[in-house]
């Protein structure tokens, strides 16, 4: 290589895996399909907010806390009786309080799905907060890739994760999620590998499916935190395709795709972390599909949007 010559983009073996193009096109041919709903003009940000209230739903349902859409929508606005500072508790169990005279009270946390997916609903709507507006001009300019992951999982866990954990990758434990995925990598490679994909993330020009893809595989094979690694990841890889223009409505759901067998999303994300390349290429096309699933589901959001009424589970 001559000095000054460009350097080859980090990604540009991923886009040349088989399959993958084939892939970025149908993932691109099903966002823009839906670009052109009737909703889109009239009432995008009602779309986009049900669309969020979804995506946090089945994102939560993917690690196991199943609640229904009433539920969701209704945390969306109460915040879960969670436990406060004096408290030593556990999701979904009985912890001892002291009130303020010092006396023992015995209280109940909210159930632990209904925390995890509180915490969901908050991810989804930092990334609403941070995604472009449909139609603008230019995508705002996003938080540093570290800090944006940090803040993502300070949102998903703030009601049942110690406050000391809160955005900060994990150091001598290993991971409480995620163990379908095999033995996690160690804190010192996590660092290492987080700040190679930072670097990836701000160097590539690869199709946003790629990024997305790769972004997401990635943070679930490290699980870079204690808990809640799953919805941080599928958080990232949501505002990495809208930021980046595949979605510009910020509507898709993917996480409608995933939620029904979370076993096979674990399996091929499992595939992924191998490095293989048959592995990677799959993943990367299982996420266009995913995204074909989720333009489809947010057809259905957009269409009851402009009936005036809430979509179907």
């Amino acid at each position: 290589m001559t000095a000054g010559s460009p350097q080859p983009d980090p990604l540009a073996p991923v886009t040349e895996l088989p399959g993958v193009r084939d892939a970025v096109e149908r993932a691109r041919s099903a966002c823009e399909e839906l670009r052109w709903h009737e909703a889109f003009r009239r009432r995008a940000r009602e779309v986009r907010a049900e669309a969020g209230l979804q995506t946090a739903r089945h994102s939560a349902a993917v690690d196991g806390a199943r609640l229904t859409s009433a539920r969701v929508r209704a945390l969306a606005t109460t915040p879960p009786n969670a436990p406060d500072a004096r408290t030593d508790a556990h999701p979904g169990g009985r912890h001892e309080q002291r009130d303020d005279a010092g006396h023992r009270t015995e209280q109940t946390t909210a159930p632990a799905d209904e925390l995890v997916a509180h915490g969901a609903v908050r991810a989804a709507a930092l990334v609403d907060s941070l995604a472009p507006e449909l139609g603008a001009r230019s995508a705002p300019q996003l938080p540093p890739f570290g800090q944006l992951l940090a803040r993502l999982h300070a949102a998903v866990g703030a009601d049942w994760l110690p406050p000391a954990e809160l955005g900060r990758p994990r150091t001598a434990d290993g991971p409480l999620d995620l163990r379908g995925l095999g033995p996690a990598p160690t804190p010192d490679e996590v660092g290492a590998r987080l700040a190679l994909l930072a670097d990836v993330v701000a160097r590539t020009d690869a199709p946003a499916l790629v990024v997305a893809a790769v972004v997401h595989g990635e943070l679930l094979a490290l699980r870079p935190f204690r808990a809640g690694n799953g919805i941080v990841a599928r958080a990232a890889a949501r505002l990495l395709v809208t930021s980046r223009g595949l979605d510009p409505t910020g509507s898709v759901v993917p996480e409608a795709a995933w939620s029904p067998n979370p076993h096979v999303y674990v399996a091929a994300a499992a595939r992924f972390a191998t490095g293989e390349p048959e592995g990677v290429a799959g993943w990367v096309a299982g996420c266009a599909d995913a995204l074909v699933t989720g333009a489809a589901r947010a057809r259905v959001i957009a269409d009851a949007v402009l009936a005036g009424r809430l979509p179907a589970d």
